[in-house]
């Protein structure tokens, strides 16, 4: 009695990191550089404001850029119009520092993550305190 053995096609191994995930990871740090350094504007000097995401859609024409900002929701809603009247200013910049064939139109939304994070923080240390809730 022969038995014969089916084997698998060899598949490529898979990159630890996709294109998408790099290009994400350089629109990040590119992202938060040029809103640091590059937007010349006094409303945001002296400012918290962190990149803390980006999602890319499959082709990587649009990034959604989400950005946190440390502050009360009434500056957090001001800066945050500042930083959209400077998507394109955002988007030029990124072409030049980023090599991709054609740069991802720009979206920019308020990220709460870390604000919620803070008062969970703050909740758990006045329960380790002991203190009422």
């Amino acid at each position: 009695m022969m038995m014969m053995m089916m084997m698998a096609p060899a598949s490529k191994a898979t990159p630890a990191f996709s294109r998408s995930d790099r290009v994400r990871k350089a629109l990040m740090r590119e992202i938060a550089d040029i809103i640091k350094t590059d937007l010349k504007d006094h409303r945001l000097d002296d400012q918290v404001i962190s990149v803390t995401d980006v999602e890319l859609s499959k082709d990587i024409s649009i990034a959604k850029v989400y950005i946190s900002i440390l502050a009360d929701e009434a500056v957090q809603a001001d800066l945050m119009t500042i930083l959209m009247s400077y998507t394109g200013k955002i988007r030029k910049a990124v072409g030049q520092r980023v090599q991709l064939r054609h740069t991802p139109e720009i979206q920019l939304f308020l990220d709460h993550s870390l604000e919620r994070g803070m008062k969970l923080q703050q909740l758990l240390d006045k329960i380790s305190k002991g203190e009422a809730v």
